[in-house]
Protein backbone atom coordinates (compact mmCIF):
# COMPACT_ATOMS: atom_id res chain seq x y z
CA UNK A 1 0.00 0.00 0.00
CA UNK A 2 1.37 3.50 -0.61
CA UNK A 3 1.71 5.86 2.19
CA UNK A 4 -1.44 8.16 0.33
CA UNK A 5 -3.58 5.45 0.77
CA UNK A 6 -3.27 5.32 4.25
CA UNK A 7 -6.89 5.12 6.11
CA UNK A 8 -7.56 7.71 8.71
CA UNK A 9 -9.97 5.23 10.01
CA UNK A 10 -7.02 3.24 11.29
CA UNK A 11 -5.36 5.26 13.90
CA UNK A 12 -8.60 5.84 15.56
CA UNK A 13 -8.60 4.80 19.31
CA UNK A 14 -10.81 5.93 22.61
CA UNK A 15 -8.82 8.50 24.15
CA UNK A 16 -10.54 8.61 28.18
CA UNK A 17 -10.43 12.13 29.93
CA UNK A 18 -9.21 10.31 32.73
CA UNK A 19 -6.51 9.49 30.90
CA UNK A 20 -4.96 13.11 30.19
CA UNK A 21 -3.12 14.62 32.74
CA UNK A 22 -4.37 18.22 33.28
CA UNK A 23 -1.23 19.36 34.88
CA UNK A 24 2.20 17.69 35.04
CA UNK A 25 4.02 16.28 37.59
CA UNK A 26 5.76 18.66 39.96
CA UNK A 27 9.04 16.65 39.54
CA UNK A 28 9.48 16.17 35.75
CA UNK A 29 11.72 13.31 35.35
CA UNK A 30 9.47 11.19 37.43
CA UNK A 31 6.88 11.35 34.46
CA UNK A 32 6.36 7.67 33.05
CA UNK A 33 8.66 5.98 30.59
CA UNK A 34 7.52 3.13 28.48
CA UNK A 35 9.80 0.42 27.56
CA UNK A 36 9.91 -2.07 24.91
CA UNK A 37 12.84 -4.34 25.14
CA UNK A 38 13.35 -7.76 23.87
CA UNK A 39 9.59 -8.44 23.04
CA UNK A 40 8.27 -7.38 26.25
CA UNK A 41 6.43 -3.79 27.62
CA UNK A 42 6.97 -2.54 31.00
CA UNK A 43 7.40 0.95 32.81
CA UNK A 44 10.01 2.96 34.35
CA UNK A 45 10.09 7.04 35.33
CA UNK A 46 12.42 9.45 32.84
CA UNK A 47 14.74 9.61 35.47
CA UNK A 48 16.33 6.09 34.77
CA UNK A 49 16.64 7.07 30.74
CA UNK A 50 20.35 6.85 30.86
CA UNK A 51 20.09 2.87 31.52
CA UNK A 52 18.59 2.14 28.47
CA UNK A 53 20.29 3.82 25.81
CA UNK A 54 24.09 2.72 24.85
CA UNK A 55 27.02 4.71 25.82
CA UNK A 56 28.34 6.48 22.44
CA UNK A 57 24.46 6.96 21.16
CA UNK A 58 23.87 10.83 20.58
CA UNK A 59 20.04 12.01 21.42
CA UNK A 60 18.45 15.18 19.22
CA UNK A 61 16.56 17.58 21.00
CA UNK A 62 14.52 20.19 19.61
CA UNK A 63 15.36 23.62 21.29
CA UNK A 64 12.39 25.48 20.00
CA UNK A 65 10.31 27.55 22.84
CA UNK A 66 6.89 28.28 22.71
CA UNK A 67 5.58 31.81 22.41
CA UNK A 68 2.23 33.26 23.68
CA UNK A 69 0.56 32.54 20.87
CA UNK A 70 -3.04 32.97 22.15
CA UNK A 71 -4.77 36.49 22.12
CA UNK A 72 -8.02 37.18 23.80
CA UNK A 73 -9.86 40.80 22.76
CA UNK A 74 -12.84 41.51 24.41
CA UNK A 75 -15.57 43.79 22.44
CA UNK A 76 -17.67 46.51 24.08
CA UNK A 77 -20.22 43.65 24.29
CA UNK A 78 -18.79 41.72 26.81
CA UNK A 79 -18.07 38.76 23.36
CA UNK A 80 -14.34 37.28 23.28
CA UNK A 81 -12.41 37.41 20.41
CA UNK A 82 -9.44 34.53 20.38
CA UNK A 83 -6.76 35.23 17.98
CA UNK A 84 -4.27 32.23 18.30
CA UNK A 85 -0.90 33.59 15.99
CA UNK A 86 0.42 30.77 13.83
CA UNK A 87 3.51 32.13 12.08
CA UNK A 88 4.92 35.40 10.02
CA UNK A 89 2.77 36.42 7.19
CA UNK A 90 6.02 37.83 5.56
CA UNK A 91 7.06 35.05 2.68
CA UNK A 92 10.53 35.22 4.31
CA UNK A 93 9.40 33.38 7.65
CA UNK A 94 12.35 34.68 9.94
CA UNK A 95 10.73 34.12 13.18
CA UNK A 96 13.66 36.30 14.96
CA UNK A 97 12.78 38.78 13.04
CA UNK A 98 8.88 38.90 12.68
CA UNK A 99 9.54 38.76 17.01
CA UNK A 100 11.20 41.54 17.25
CA UNK A 101 9.49 43.85 14.81
CA UNK A 102 8.22 47.02 16.41
CA UNK A 103 5.39 49.38 15.77
CA UNK A 104 3.67 46.42 13.84
CA UNK A 105 3.39 43.06 12.54
CA UNK A 106 0.99 40.61 10.50
CA UNK A 107 0.95 36.93 10.95
CA UNK A 108 -1.06 34.01 10.28
CA UNK A 109 -3.82 33.23 12.59
CA UNK A 110 -6.69 30.91 13.80
CA UNK A 111 -9.61 32.88 14.89
CA UNK A 112 -12.19 31.83 17.19
CA UNK A 113 -15.48 34.53 17.12
CA UNK A 114 -14.63 35.33 13.87
CA UNK A 115 -18.58 36.04 12.87
CA UNK A 116 -18.76 38.12 15.83
CA UNK A 117 -16.13 40.44 14.98
CA UNK A 118 -17.87 43.20 12.80
CA UNK A 119 -15.46 46.21 13.44
CA UNK A 120 -12.84 47.71 11.54
CA UNK A 121 -10.43 46.76 14.63
CA UNK A 122 -10.06 45.49 18.00
CA UNK A 123 -7.82 46.76 20.55
CA UNK A 124 -7.06 46.10 24.31
CA UNK A 125 -4.47 47.97 26.73
CA UNK A 126 -1.46 46.06 28.19
CA UNK A 127 1.13 46.80 30.38
CA UNK A 128 4.59 46.35 28.80
CA UNK A 129 7.83 47.23 31.50
CA UNK A 130 5.50 49.26 33.38
CA UNK A 131 4.41 51.25 30.02
CA UNK A 132 1.18 51.32 29.02
CA UNK A 133 0.41 49.85 25.74
CA UNK A 134 -2.38 50.40 22.97
CA UNK A 135 -2.64 47.05 21.10
CA UNK A 136 -4.80 46.79 17.98
CA UNK A 137 -5.54 44.51 15.47
CA UNK A 138 -7.15 44.65 12.53
CA UNK A 139 -8.15 41.53 9.71
CA UNK A 140 -5.95 42.08 6.68
CA UNK A 141 -7.61 38.49 4.33
CA UNK A 142 -9.22 35.73 5.33
CA UNK A 143 -7.95 32.23 3.63
CA UNK A 144 -9.47 29.37 3.16
CA UNK A 145 -8.15 27.70 6.83
CA UNK A 146 -6.65 30.53 8.30
CA UNK A 147 -7.10 34.86 8.40
CA UNK A 148 -4.04 37.31 8.03
CA UNK A 149 -4.02 39.92 10.98
CA UNK A 150 -2.37 43.28 11.08
CA UNK A 151 -1.36 44.51 15.13
CA UNK A 152 -0.32 47.64 15.70
CA UNK A 153 0.54 49.22 18.91
CA UNK A 154 1.26 52.54 20.31
CA UNK A 155 3.94 53.30 21.90
CA UNK A 156 5.63 51.53 19.13
CA UNK A 157 9.47 50.68 20.86
CA UNK A 158 8.78 47.64 21.91
CA UNK A 159 8.57 43.85 20.31
CA UNK A 160 6.41 42.00 18.69
CA UNK A 161 7.31 39.55 21.39
CA UNK A 162 7.05 41.65 24.04
CA UNK A 163 3.80 42.24 23.13
CA UNK A 164 3.16 38.19 22.85
CA UNK A 165 4.73 37.93 26.00
CA UNK A 166 2.20 40.50 28.10
CA UNK A 167 -0.71 39.82 25.87
CA UNK A 168 -0.93 36.92 24.82
CA UNK A 169 -1.70 33.19 26.51
CA UNK A 170 0.13 29.66 26.89
CA UNK A 171 -1.16 27.91 23.96
CA UNK A 172 -1.80 24.54 25.38
CA UNK A 173 -2.91 21.87 22.98
CA UNK A 174 -6.62 21.27 22.30
CA UNK A 175 -7.36 18.19 24.56
CA UNK A 176 -6.50 20.02 27.83
CA UNK A 177 -9.89 21.50 28.48
CA UNK A 178 -9.02 24.38 31.04
CA UNK A 179 -7.73 28.02 30.74
CA UNK A 180 -3.98 28.36 31.05
CA UNK A 181 -2.05 29.62 34.31
CA UNK A 182 0.47 31.21 35.24
CA UNK A 183 2.44 28.30 35.96
CA UNK A 184 2.13 27.45 32.08
CA UNK A 185 4.22 29.71 31.06
CA UNK A 186 7.39 27.93 32.52
CA UNK A 187 5.63 24.10 32.81
CA UNK A 188 4.77 23.91 29.09
CA UNK A 189 8.31 25.02 28.58
CA UNK A 190 11.20 22.50 27.99
CA UNK A 191 14.09 23.59 30.17
CA UNK A 192 16.53 23.69 26.95
CA UNK A 193 13.86 26.14 24.94
CA UNK A 194 16.11 28.57 23.50
CA UNK A 195 14.53 29.92 20.07
CA UNK A 196 11.13 31.40 20.59
CA UNK A 197 8.13 30.69 17.42
CA UNK A 198 6.35 26.97 18.43
CA UNK A 199 2.71 27.39 19.07
CA UNK A 200 3.47 23.77 20.67
CA UNK A 201 6.03 22.19 23.08
CA UNK A 202 7.98 19.28 21.40
CA UNK A 203 6.51 17.30 24.56
CA UNK A 204 8.78 14.62 24.35
CA UNK A 205 11.07 17.02 25.84
CA UNK A 206 9.15 17.98 28.91
CA UNK A 207 9.86 15.23 30.99
CA UNK A 208 13.84 15.90 30.79
CA UNK A 209 15.63 17.59 33.82
CA UNK A 210 19.16 19.10 34.36
CA UNK A 211 19.59 15.89 36.82
CA UNK A 212 18.59 13.85 33.98
CA UNK A 213 21.27 15.54 31.35
CA UNK A 214 24.02 14.63 34.21
CA UNK A 215 23.19 11.37 34.30
CA UNK A 216 23.01 10.93 30.74
CA UNK A 217 26.63 12.87 30.28
CA UNK A 218 28.08 10.34 33.00
CA UNK A 219 26.92 7.37 30.68
CA UNK A 220 28.28 8.71 27.96
CA UNK A 221 25.86 10.07 25.95
CA UNK A 222 26.00 12.79 23.88
CA UNK A 223 23.27 15.49 22.76
CA UNK A 224 22.92 17.85 19.89
CA UNK A 225 19.79 20.32 19.17
CA UNK A 226 17.95 21.14 16.04
CA UNK A 227 14.94 23.80 16.01
CA UNK A 228 11.22 23.09 14.45
CA UNK A 229 8.92 26.23 15.28
CA UNK A 230 5.86 23.71 15.71
CA UNK A 231 3.06 25.13 13.29
CA UNK A 232 -0.89 24.52 13.00
CA UNK A 233 -0.24 21.30 11.31
CA UNK A 234 -0.01 20.01 14.79
CA UNK A 235 -3.36 20.64 15.82
CA UNK A 236 -5.59 20.51 12.28
CA UNK A 237 -7.83 17.04 12.38
CA UNK A 238 -7.13 15.05 9.42
CA UNK A 239 -10.89 15.37 8.13
CA UNK A 240 -10.04 13.41 4.94
CA UNK A 241 -10.69 9.70 4.36
CA UNK A 242 -7.34 9.35 3.23
CA UNK A 243 -4.13 10.71 4.04
CA UNK A 244 -3.72 11.90 0.28
CA UNK A 245 -6.29 14.42 0.93
CA UNK A 246 -4.83 15.93 4.09
CA UNK A 247 -2.91 19.19 3.77
CA UNK A 248 -0.13 19.64 5.84
CA UNK A 249 1.42 22.98 6.83
CA UNK A 250 5.27 23.77 6.53
CA UNK A 251 7.04 24.13 9.84
CA UNK A 252 10.23 26.47 9.98
CA UNK A 253 13.22 24.32 11.17
CA UNK A 254 16.98 25.43 11.62
CA UNK A 255 20.34 23.22 11.38
CA UNK A 256 23.47 23.91 11.64
CA UNK A 257 26.17 22.78 9.58
CA UNK A 258 28.23 21.46 12.66
CA UNK A 259 24.74 19.60 13.53
CA UNK A 260 25.57 18.27 10.35
CA UNK A 261 29.03 17.21 10.42
CA UNK A 262 27.99 15.86 13.74
CA UNK A 263 24.97 13.54 12.51
CA UNK A 264 27.27 12.22 10.14
CA UNK A 265 30.36 11.21 13.04
CA UNK A 266 27.33 9.11 14.51
CA UNK A 267 25.94 7.15 12.03
CA UNK A 268 27.47 3.99 12.73
CA UNK A 269 27.09 4.49 16.48
CA UNK A 270 23.37 5.43 16.72
CA UNK A 271 20.94 8.65 16.48
CA UNK A 272 17.96 8.89 18.91
CA UNK A 273 15.52 11.50 18.55
CA UNK A 274 14.01 13.33 21.07
CA UNK A 275 10.43 13.31 19.93
CA UNK A 276 8.75 13.39 16.96
CA UNK A 277 9.48 16.82 15.79
CA UNK A 278 13.60 16.13 16.17
CA UNK A 279 12.39 13.22 14.05
CA UNK A 280 11.09 15.04 11.29
CA UNK A 281 13.66 17.60 11.08
CA UNK A 282 16.23 14.88 10.59
CA UNK A 283 13.98 13.12 8.10
CA UNK A 284 13.90 16.55 6.32
CA UNK A 285 17.31 17.07 6.43
CA UNK A 286 17.72 13.63 4.39
CA UNK A 287 14.84 14.57 1.65
CA UNK A 288 16.30 17.99 0.87
CA UNK A 289 19.84 16.50 0.92
CA UNK A 290 18.35 13.87 -1.93
CA UNK A 291 17.40 16.82 -3.71
CA UNK A 292 20.49 19.02 -3.89
CA UNK A 293 22.29 15.85 -5.21
CA UNK A 294 19.16 15.80 -7.67
CA UNK A 295 18.82 11.75 -6.59
CA UNK A 296 14.78 10.38 -7.50
CA UNK A 297 12.46 10.36 -5.22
Amino acid sequence: MHPREISIQDYEYPLPDDKIAYFPLEQRDQSKLLIFQKGTIREDIYRNLAGYLAPGTLLVFNDTRVINARILFAKPTGAVIEIFCLEPQESVRDYAWALNRTHSARWKCLIGGAGKWKQPFLQRSIGVEGIEVILKVRLVERRSDTYVAEFSWDPGTCTFAEILEHAGNTPLPPYIKRAAEASDTSRYQTIYSRFEGSVAAPTAGLHFTQRLFDSLEQAGIETAFVTLHVGAGTFKPVKSATMEGHEMHAEYMDVSIGLIHTLIRYLDQGITCVGTTSVRTLESLYWMGRRILNHPD
